[in-house]
């Protein structure tokens, strides 16, 4: 089992940039799949971005491709988010999820665990 604590949402202008931090708890984070999702009011949740277990393989939205990169550093147990040129449309509720498998997935009903949630404001 892992549980998971997102950090670094806060409120940014549009045109900035913010990192998001996921801490792992339990053993073994090297063996979980992360993944990035976030939620919007009135939308349903979808995926950001992905990481293979090794962080080799990496999965982007359409939307966030080349504004946003996910990466991880297993001696941490740490997952991050960096996210640049921020649009207003990526404000949300942004979580963390870990899926027990060899394989990414792209869907939140494939992650096994997931984190609080950390709200991203994007303003004008």
């Amino acid at each position: 089992q892992v549980q998971l604590v997102e950090s670094g949402g806060a409120l940014v202008q549009a045109g900035g940039s913010l990192r998001l931090s996921c801490a792992a708890s339990g053993r073994s984070f090297g063996s979980y799949v992360m993944g990035w999702f976030r939620q919007a009011p009135g939308k349903e949740r979808e995926i950001v971005a992905g990481i293979s277990r090794l962080g080799r393989s990496t999965y982007y939205a359409d939307s966030v491709k080349g504004r946003f990169t996910i990466s991880r550093d297993n001696t941490k147990n740490t997952v991050y988010l960096q996210m640049s040129s921020l649009k207003p449309e990526d404000t949300a509720v942004y979580y963390c999820a870990a899926d027990y498998s060899t394989q990414l997935a792209y869907t939140a009903s494939s992650y096994d665990y997931w984190g609080q949630g950390t709200q991203v404001t994007v303003s004008l």
